[in-house]
């Protein structure tokens, strides 16, 4: 399958580049809407400047199974983020240090594709941006010069699921699969733990226009993913997240809107600080969000079963 890139075209990126590169200048490109100058070197609340920092790139096989496949997922971390949640698990790269630097290289246009370039040529499957929200502008700068020299991968936006619609505007028809987070649901949750009141209106708004986008989530004969919606919703202790509201808005998007309820979650970053959050979730605590979405009517969960249609569960067991 042909990635939505490609089918846009170069010329068609450059000007979607050259819209987003533009907002730099009084930052707009995520809900935060800092208005800061980007381009001239100002930081706001990602730190980011008129280039994307990449923290480190790599094949990936700890995502999705629907992601992974044998070659591995291409993933670049990209360092600063959007949101401030206490319990990040990637707390070194997404927040920046005393003298308000982050971790990582500054890479132009052209490094930024050599690396998707290079992961390909590595045998990966896809290539997985992590954290891209706000950096949107330079990874649509770097693509017209990767399609150029060959790329052809499915391209991963893998977020926060905190977007600006107008944003998530221009990568309509370049990416093809949305990975977002959907983290938490109450305001008063979102804005003590992941600094952002407006977070659970904003995510959900922008898991819409995601769906709208992509659709649900399709797979291809090795049974991995080539187009569509892939939602990560971390169980967090005492039901912090809002598990059963999340599932029941999921599978009103779609039932067979494709979601991993995770259960690994850790106390890492400042989480001791702000109790319940201080402890791993329980095996009880996963269950009842497992449960939620199965009663909320969604049939696709990862690695479930259901999850794969049954003539690629034929292949994999054939394998």
């Amino acid at each position: 399958m042909q990635p939505s890139y490609a089918r846009l075209g170069a010329d068609e990126l450059r000007r979607r580049a050259e819209s987003a590169l533009a907002r730099l200048s009084a930052c707009d490109l995520c809900p935060r809407k800092c208005g800061v100058d980007r381009s001239a070197g100002e930081a706001g609340f990602c730190h980011a400047g008129r280039r994307a920092v990449v923290a480190s790139y790599q094949l990936h096989y700890g995502e999705e199974s629907v992601l992974v496949g044998r070659g591995g997922s291409g993933t670049v971390f990209f360092s600063g983020c959007n949101l401030g949640c206490v319990f990040c698990q990637n707390w070194d790269i997404s927040h920046a240090d005393a003298d308000g630097c982050l971790e990582g290289i500054e890479a132009s246009p052209e490094e930024l594709a050599g690396v998707m370039l290079e992961l390909q040529s590595q045998g990966a499957e896809n290539i997985n941006l992590v954290s891209p929200t706000h950096v949107a502008g330079q990874i649509l700068e770097a693509l017209p010069t990767a399609l150029e020299h060959g790329l052809r991968l499915p391209l991963v936006w893998n977020s926060g699921g905190y977007e600006s619609l107008e944003t998530l505007a221009l990568l309509d028809g370049v990416v093809d699969i949305f990975m977002p987070d959907a983290k938490v649901w109450d305001q008063d949750v979102a804005a003590r733990i992941l600094l952002a009141r407006d977070y659970p209106e904003t995510a959900r708004a922008a898991i819409a226009e995601m769906h709208r986008q992509v659709g649900d989530l399709e797979l291809d004969e090795r049974g991995l993913a080539r187009k569509g919606l892939l939602v990560r919703h971390l169980v967090l202790p005492e039901g912090l997240a809002g598990s059963g509201e999340w599932m029941h808005f999921l599978a009103g998007l779609s039932p067979l809107t494709f979601v991993n309820v995770m259960g690994q979650y850790r106390p890492c970053g400042r989480a001791g600080e702000f109790p319940p959050l201080d402890r791993p979730v329980r095996p009880g605590e996963l269950a009842t969000a497992q449960d939620a979405a199965r009663r909320a009517g969604l049939t696709r969960l990862d690695d479930a079963p259901d999850a794969l249609p049954a003539r690629i569960l034929r292949h994999i067991q054939s394998d």
